[in-house]
């Protein structure tokens, strides 16, 4: 499926003016928008795997859901899936061109994921990064006029 026929993109124009700028992020997110997707997704980067492979791979993870996510994933381009063979009947899961360039994003959501995610929940808080720009700098305090009063 090429991206322009994703089901968010339906129309000639997908976005008003005004929504353009967020288009592709709300896109890509009805493709990957789930805890699931990406997981499978990071999982076939190091290559392809059977069904069985990738429901052990985490053990939050049941065959419904994995199945459903694969559907999803194959439905709208993001994974092929091969028969390997009938007997035994073998079924590889690999990314397509399109999986695959969900690769440097997944990478950064695990990285992002292990520098502010996994040290809060091990209860380790991280002390501030001296060195970490603010997004917006601090306001100085308010200190009032001084001024003549008025109302009295």
């Amino acid at each position: 499926m090429h991206p322009h026929d994703h089901p968010l993109h339906a129309t000639a124009e997908p976005c008003g003016e005004e929504g353009r700028a967020l288009c592709p992020v709300l896109a890509a997110v009805g493709v990957i928008g789930t805890e699931w997707r990406l997981v499978i997704v990071h999982r076939l980067l190091d290559g392809p795997q059977r069904f069985s492979e990738l429901l052990r791979s985490n053990p939050r993870l049941n065959a419904k859901t994995l199945s459903a996510t694969l559907k999803h994933l194959e439905n709208v381009g993001v994974v092929q899936r091969n028969v390997v063979s009938t007997r035994p009947f073998v079924v590889v899961y690999s990314l397509t061109e399109m999986g695959i360039g969900l690769g440097p994003a997944a990478r950064e959501l695990r990285l992002w994921g292990e520098r502010f995610i996994l040290p809060r929940s091990r209860g380790r808080a991280s002390a501030p990064d001296p060195h970490r720009r603010a997004i917006a700098p601090e306001l100085p305090p308010v200190v009032p006029e001084a001024g003549p009063r008025v109302g009295r």
